[in-house]
Protein backbone atom coordinates (compact mmCIF):
# COMPACT_ATOMS: atom_id res chain seq x y z
CA UNK A 1 0.00 0.00 0.00
CA UNK A 2 2.90 2.21 0.88
CA UNK A 3 4.29 1.59 -2.98
CA UNK A 4 1.30 2.50 -4.26
CA UNK A 5 0.70 5.91 -1.92
CA UNK A 6 4.14 6.75 -3.34
CA UNK A 7 3.34 6.04 -7.12
CA UNK A 8 0.65 8.29 -6.68
CA UNK A 9 2.50 11.02 -4.96
CA UNK A 10 5.10 10.64 -8.08
CA UNK A 11 2.05 10.73 -10.98
CA UNK A 12 1.03 14.09 -9.19
CA UNK A 13 4.28 14.99 -9.00
CA UNK A 14 5.61 14.47 -13.19
CA UNK A 15 2.15 16.17 -14.02
CA UNK A 16 2.55 19.10 -12.28
CA UNK A 17 6.46 19.79 -13.15
CA UNK A 18 5.88 18.57 -16.65
CA UNK A 19 8.25 16.46 -17.27
CA UNK A 20 7.83 12.68 -18.53
CA UNK A 21 5.03 13.03 -20.29
CA UNK A 22 6.28 13.03 -24.36
CA UNK A 23 3.62 14.18 -26.48
CA UNK A 24 4.72 11.80 -29.00
CA UNK A 25 3.13 8.58 -27.35
CA UNK A 26 6.31 5.73 -27.31
CA UNK A 27 5.25 2.38 -28.49
CA UNK A 28 6.24 -0.31 -25.78
CA UNK A 29 6.09 -3.89 -26.11
CA UNK A 30 6.89 -5.41 -22.74
CA UNK A 31 7.73 -8.61 -24.46
CA UNK A 32 10.16 -7.78 -27.11
CA UNK A 33 13.15 -9.10 -26.71
CA UNK A 34 19.83 -1.76 -28.81
CA UNK A 35 21.17 -5.32 -29.28
CA UNK A 36 17.39 -6.63 -30.55
CA UNK A 37 16.02 -3.69 -29.74
CA UNK A 38 13.19 -2.24 -32.47
CA UNK A 39 13.46 1.31 -34.09
CA UNK A 40 11.59 4.17 -31.57
CA UNK A 41 8.97 6.35 -32.80
CA UNK A 42 10.46 9.42 -33.38
CA UNK A 43 9.97 12.07 -31.19
CA UNK A 44 8.29 9.69 -28.44
CA UNK A 45 11.92 10.15 -26.04
CA UNK A 46 12.16 13.79 -26.13
CA UNK A 47 14.73 13.84 -23.21
CA UNK A 48 17.32 11.19 -25.29
CA UNK A 49 20.79 13.68 -26.19
CA UNK A 50 23.10 12.23 -28.59
CA UNK A 51 26.70 13.42 -27.11
CA UNK A 52 28.99 14.51 -29.94
CA UNK A 53 32.28 15.19 -31.09
CA UNK A 54 32.63 18.74 -32.59
CA UNK A 55 32.82 16.89 -36.91
CA UNK A 56 29.56 15.46 -35.62
CA UNK A 57 30.12 11.90 -34.42
CA UNK A 58 27.70 10.28 -31.78
CA UNK A 59 29.75 8.74 -28.74
CA UNK A 60 27.10 8.47 -25.71
CA UNK A 61 23.89 9.05 -24.72
CA UNK A 62 22.62 11.48 -22.07
CA UNK A 63 18.54 12.47 -20.60
CA UNK A 64 17.55 16.24 -20.61
CA UNK A 65 16.47 16.94 -17.26
CA UNK A 66 15.66 20.56 -17.41
CA UNK A 67 16.09 23.25 -19.60
CA UNK A 68 19.88 24.02 -18.60
CA UNK A 69 21.33 20.60 -17.06
CA UNK A 70 22.01 17.24 -18.85
CA UNK A 71 22.68 13.48 -17.30
CA UNK A 72 25.11 11.29 -18.51
CA UNK A 73 27.37 8.82 -17.24
CA UNK A 74 30.96 10.14 -15.79
CA UNK A 75 32.98 7.02 -18.39
CA UNK A 76 31.69 9.34 -21.47
CA UNK A 77 34.36 11.18 -20.49
CA UNK A 78 32.31 14.83 -22.54
CA UNK A 79 35.20 17.28 -22.85
CA UNK A 80 33.10 20.90 -22.93
CA UNK A 81 36.21 21.90 -25.48
CA UNK A 82 35.36 18.87 -27.68
CA UNK A 83 32.29 17.71 -27.43
CA UNK A 84 28.39 18.99 -27.66
CA UNK A 85 25.07 18.10 -26.37
CA UNK A 86 22.64 17.31 -29.39
CA UNK A 87 19.08 17.48 -28.48
CA UNK A 88 15.66 16.65 -30.62
CA UNK A 89 17.84 14.19 -32.79
CA UNK A 90 16.44 11.03 -34.14
CA UNK A 91 18.24 9.57 -37.45
CA UNK A 92 22.20 10.42 -37.07
CA UNK A 93 22.25 9.84 -40.73
CA UNK A 94 20.10 12.91 -41.55
CA UNK A 95 20.91 16.22 -42.30
CA UNK A 96 16.99 17.20 -42.66
CA UNK A 97 15.93 17.34 -38.34
CA UNK A 98 15.51 20.19 -36.54
CA UNK A 99 17.86 19.61 -33.80
CA UNK A 100 19.53 21.65 -31.19
CA UNK A 101 23.50 21.69 -31.01
CA UNK A 102 24.47 22.98 -27.37
CA UNK A 103 27.93 23.33 -25.76
CA UNK A 104 29.07 22.85 -22.83
CA UNK A 105 29.32 25.27 -20.13
CA UNK A 106 30.61 23.19 -17.26
CA UNK A 107 31.06 19.25 -16.84
CA UNK A 108 30.43 18.10 -13.04
CA UNK A 109 31.29 14.43 -12.04
CA UNK A 110 30.19 13.19 -9.19
CA UNK A 111 33.19 12.98 -6.52
CA UNK A 112 32.51 9.61 -5.67
CA UNK A 113 33.49 8.26 -9.18
CA UNK A 114 35.69 5.28 -9.55
CA UNK A 115 37.02 4.25 -13.36
CA UNK A 116 38.66 1.23 -11.93
CA UNK A 117 34.99 -0.40 -10.11
CA UNK A 118 32.65 1.47 -12.26
CA UNK A 119 30.86 2.92 -9.24
CA UNK A 120 29.10 6.39 -8.85
CA UNK A 121 29.51 6.77 -12.64
CA UNK A 122 27.34 9.98 -13.32
CA UNK A 123 28.29 13.18 -14.74
CA UNK A 124 25.97 16.24 -15.05
CA UNK A 125 26.39 18.50 -18.42
CA UNK A 126 25.06 22.18 -17.87
CA UNK A 127 24.12 23.43 -21.18
CA UNK A 128 25.40 27.47 -21.84
CA UNK A 129 22.14 28.22 -23.56
CA UNK A 130 18.63 27.13 -22.74
CA UNK A 131 16.95 24.01 -24.65
CA UNK A 132 14.00 25.25 -26.74
CA UNK A 133 11.66 22.68 -25.66
CA UNK A 134 8.81 21.52 -27.57
CA UNK A 135 7.03 18.37 -28.64
CA UNK A 136 10.97 16.99 -29.75
CA UNK A 137 13.08 18.00 -26.61
CA UNK A 138 11.18 17.95 -23.56
CA UNK A 139 12.64 16.60 -19.75
CA UNK A 140 12.23 13.47 -17.46
CA UNK A 141 11.78 13.27 -14.50
CA UNK A 142 14.17 12.40 -11.96
CA UNK A 143 13.21 9.27 -9.79
CA UNK A 144 13.15 10.13 -6.06
CA UNK A 145 15.89 9.75 -3.30
CA UNK A 146 13.62 7.17 -1.51
CA UNK A 147 12.38 5.05 -4.64
CA UNK A 148 11.46 1.46 -4.28
CA UNK A 149 10.87 -0.29 -7.48
CA UNK A 150 8.49 -3.78 -7.79
CA UNK A 151 11.21 -6.53 -7.91
CA UNK A 152 9.34 -7.65 -11.47
CA UNK A 153 9.13 -4.09 -12.89
CA UNK A 154 10.28 -3.85 -16.92
CA UNK A 155 11.72 -0.44 -18.02
CA UNK A 156 12.96 0.60 -21.35
CA UNK A 157 16.71 1.88 -22.52
CA UNK A 158 17.22 3.97 -25.46
CA UNK A 159 19.95 4.80 -27.85
CA UNK A 160 22.27 4.95 -30.53
CA UNK A 161 24.79 2.15 -29.93
CA UNK A 162 25.87 -0.93 -31.69
CA UNK A 163 22.93 -3.53 -32.29
CA UNK A 164 25.41 -5.85 -33.41
CA UNK A 165 27.83 -7.52 -31.27
CA UNK A 166 29.73 -8.30 -34.21
CA UNK A 167 29.67 -4.82 -35.82
CA UNK A 168 31.44 -1.33 -34.60
CA UNK A 169 28.72 0.40 -36.65
CA UNK A 170 25.93 2.70 -34.29
CA UNK A 171 22.33 2.46 -35.43
CA UNK A 172 21.16 5.19 -37.36
CA UNK A 173 18.05 5.72 -35.71
CA UNK A 174 17.13 5.27 -32.10
CA UNK A 175 16.55 2.11 -30.65
CA UNK A 176 14.60 0.95 -27.47
CA UNK A 177 14.52 -2.11 -25.64
CA UNK A 178 12.01 -3.40 -22.96
CA UNK A 179 14.55 -4.76 -19.99
CA UNK A 180 13.88 -6.49 -16.59
CA UNK A 181 14.88 -4.80 -13.37
CA UNK A 182 16.82 -7.41 -11.95
CA UNK A 183 17.65 -8.19 -7.67
CA UNK A 184 21.14 -6.68 -6.99
CA UNK A 185 21.15 -10.65 -4.96
CA UNK A 186 20.48 -11.82 -8.57
CA UNK A 187 23.01 -9.57 -10.08
CA UNK A 188 25.65 -10.97 -8.26
CA UNK A 189 25.21 -14.03 -9.04
CA UNK A 190 26.79 -13.06 -12.49
CA UNK A 191 28.91 -10.20 -11.60
CA UNK A 192 30.13 -11.06 -7.91
CA UNK A 193 30.79 -8.47 -5.44
CA UNK A 194 31.48 -5.91 -8.23
CA UNK A 195 28.22 -4.80 -7.78
CA UNK A 196 27.08 -1.64 -5.52
CA UNK A 197 24.24 0.00 -4.17
CA UNK A 198 25.29 2.69 -6.89
CA UNK A 199 24.05 0.12 -9.47
CA UNK A 200 20.70 -1.11 -11.04
CA UNK A 201 20.86 -4.01 -12.79
CA UNK A 202 18.65 -4.66 -15.59
CA UNK A 203 18.24 -7.08 -18.63
CA UNK A 204 19.71 -10.80 -19.22
CA UNK A 205 16.46 -12.08 -21.26
CA UNK A 206 17.86 -11.72 -24.73
CA UNK A 207 18.24 -8.10 -25.27
CA UNK A 208 21.34 -5.18 -23.76
CA UNK A 209 22.33 -2.01 -24.04
CA UNK A 210 26.28 -1.28 -25.73
CA UNK A 211 29.13 0.38 -26.73
CA UNK A 212 27.46 3.84 -28.19
CA UNK A 213 24.38 3.89 -25.56
CA UNK A 214 26.38 4.90 -22.68
CA UNK A 215 25.28 7.59 -20.47
CA UNK A 216 21.71 6.68 -21.76
CA UNK A 217 18.34 6.29 -20.34
CA UNK A 218 16.67 3.84 -18.38
CA UNK A 219 13.23 5.10 -17.75
CA UNK A 220 10.34 3.22 -16.28
CA UNK A 221 6.32 4.31 -16.53
CA UNK A 222 4.69 5.51 -13.60
CA UNK A 223 0.89 5.97 -15.11
CA UNK A 224 1.22 8.01 -18.23
CA UNK A 225 4.84 9.80 -16.86
CA UNK A 226 7.80 8.48 -17.59
CA UNK A 227 11.01 8.75 -14.53
CA UNK A 228 14.78 8.48 -14.99
CA UNK A 229 16.18 5.57 -12.53
CA UNK A 230 19.16 4.69 -14.63
CA UNK A 231 22.15 5.73 -16.57
CA UNK A 232 23.49 3.18 -19.21
CA UNK A 233 27.39 2.26 -17.76
CA UNK A 234 28.54 -0.98 -17.92
CA UNK A 235 28.19 -4.50 -19.32
CA UNK A 236 29.59 -7.83 -21.25
CA UNK A 237 32.38 -6.49 -23.72
CA UNK A 238 30.52 -8.61 -26.41
CA UNK A 239 26.79 -7.24 -25.03
CA UNK A 240 25.83 -10.41 -24.15
CA UNK A 241 22.49 -10.60 -24.15
CA UNK A 242 21.89 -13.41 -21.77
CA UNK A 243 24.12 -11.21 -18.83
CA UNK A 244 22.38 -8.67 -16.96
CA UNK A 245 23.77 -4.58 -17.95
CA UNK A 246 24.61 -2.30 -15.37
CA UNK A 247 23.13 1.38 -15.02
CA UNK A 248 23.92 3.83 -12.43
CA UNK A 249 21.31 4.40 -9.93
CA UNK A 250 19.65 7.61 -10.36
CA UNK A 251 18.02 7.89 -7.02
CA UNK A 252 21.15 7.47 -4.89
CA UNK A 253 22.17 10.38 -6.58
CA UNK A 254 19.06 12.74 -6.67
CA UNK A 255 19.59 15.14 -3.47
CA UNK A 256 23.59 15.27 -5.45
CA UNK A 257 21.63 16.28 -8.40
CA UNK A 258 19.14 18.50 -6.89
CA UNK A 259 22.48 20.03 -5.15
CA UNK A 260 24.26 21.19 -8.18
CA UNK A 261 21.05 21.86 -10.18
CA UNK A 262 20.15 24.29 -7.59
CA UNK A 263 23.37 25.68 -7.46
CA UNK A 264 23.08 27.06 -11.02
Amino acid sequence: MAFLWVVACLALASAVSGCGVPDVSPSVVYSERIVNGQNAVPGSWPWQVSLQTRSGSHFCGGSLINQYWVVTAAHCNFNPSAHVVVLGEYNLGSNAEAIQVKTVSRAITNPGWNPNTMNNDITLLRLSTPAQLGSRVAPICLAPANLVLPSNAQAVTTGWGRTNPNSQALATVLQQVTVPLISQSQCMQYWGNRITSSMLCAGGVGASSCQGDSGGPLVYQNGNGWMLIGIVSWGTSNCNTRTPAMYTRVSQFRNWIDTIVAQG
